[in-house]
């Protein structure tokens, strides 16, 4: 299955401004299959549909008055620096919306100062994704394997090409029915690991809560901008990652069109930093958000 991506996706005419944008050109760029790879869920899609729903039913209390003339987007991840909490979070076979797949993805992270996860089923190899970005911030996404000794063979290989971290997915004890999937006969060894089981913003603060505060809390799933951003870290999210996003900008300009993906989402968030009078990240809290009774 094969995408051929034509010049006209780079050319000066185009004016993607938000990351919708970036979905519908996607779209246009895509055979259906692919498409609905990226674009479907499992049954009713009714988890994914909802996770952005979700975001909708907050607000952001505006503050006025306050020194907003400088705003500072970083923060830390597992006491590494990011220039953002905006991270990819692990999608497997980037090659199927754009020929150097997971390079292209690893180099615009590293461009950006951010975390990448590589997942199980990236389709390029993990050599030559450690080559393409030397020197980014890059985690590894595990599916547990049955075979134990394989399991310690991947983890050895990962941790010796610099990967600073596992992230074990532990939700897929059988895969989701994904109807288009089905319907396009598309094999079903392929896996986005974040869209098969969306994380909703609903259930966060109960994670945050339940932990204490003795680690960190990620949220993925359903982020569309960077108000939403701001949202998930006042709830107690210390960093967000995006999945189906990462690939939109991939489709549409490769390595270039995942650049602005995350430039769009971190100036929205600076932008959002400022209108609540956060000058730093530090100082996102749960006084920011109220939900909305409808």
């Amino acid at each position: 299955m094969e995408d051929k991506m034509g010049s006209e996706c780079e050319g000066p005419e185009m004016s993607l401004v938000c990351l919708t944008d970036f979905q519908a050109h996607a779209r246009e760029q895509l055979s259906k299959s692919t498409r609905d790879f990226i674009e479907g869920g499992a049954d009713d899609s009714i988890t994914r549909d909802d996770n952005i729903a979700a975001f909708k039913r907050i607000r952001l209390r505006p503050r006025y008055l306050r020194d907003v003339s400088e705003v500072d987007t970083r923060t830390t991840i597992q006491g590494e620096e990011i220039s953002a909490p905006i991270c990819i979070a692990p999608t497997g076979f980037h090659c199927l919306v754009w020929p150097d797949g997971e390079m292209s993805t690893a180099r615009a992270a590293q461009a950006a100062g951010i975390c990448y996860i590589t997942s199980t089923f990236a389709s390029c190899s993990l050599e030559d994704i450690v080559i393409a970005a030397p020197e980014g911030l890059r985690w590894f996404q595990l599916y547990v394997h049955p075979d134990l000794q394989l399991n310690k063979q991947l983890i050895q290989r990962v941790e010796s090409l610099g990967f600073k971290a596992l992230v074990i997915t532990l939700d897929t004890p059988v895969c989701g029915n994904r109807r288009h999937d089905i319907r396009n006969q598309l094999r079903r060894n392929l896996t986005l690991t974040d869209l098969q089981s969306p994380k909703k913003i609903d259930a966060l603060t109960e994670v945050v809560a339940a932990v204490k505060g003795k680690i960190e809390v990620y949220l993925d799933g359903g982020v569309r901008t960077g108000n939403d951003v701001l949202k998930a870290l006042a709830l107690g999210a210390k960093c967000i990652f995006l999945g189906r996003p990462i690939l939109w900008g991939l489709a549409c300009k490769g390595e270039h069109g995942v650049k602005e993906v995350l430039n769009i989402l971190t100036n929205e968030f600076h932008t959002s930093m400022a209108l609540t009078g956060c000058r730093s990240v530090a100082e996102i809290n749960r006084n920011l958000v109220q939900f909305s009774r409808l």
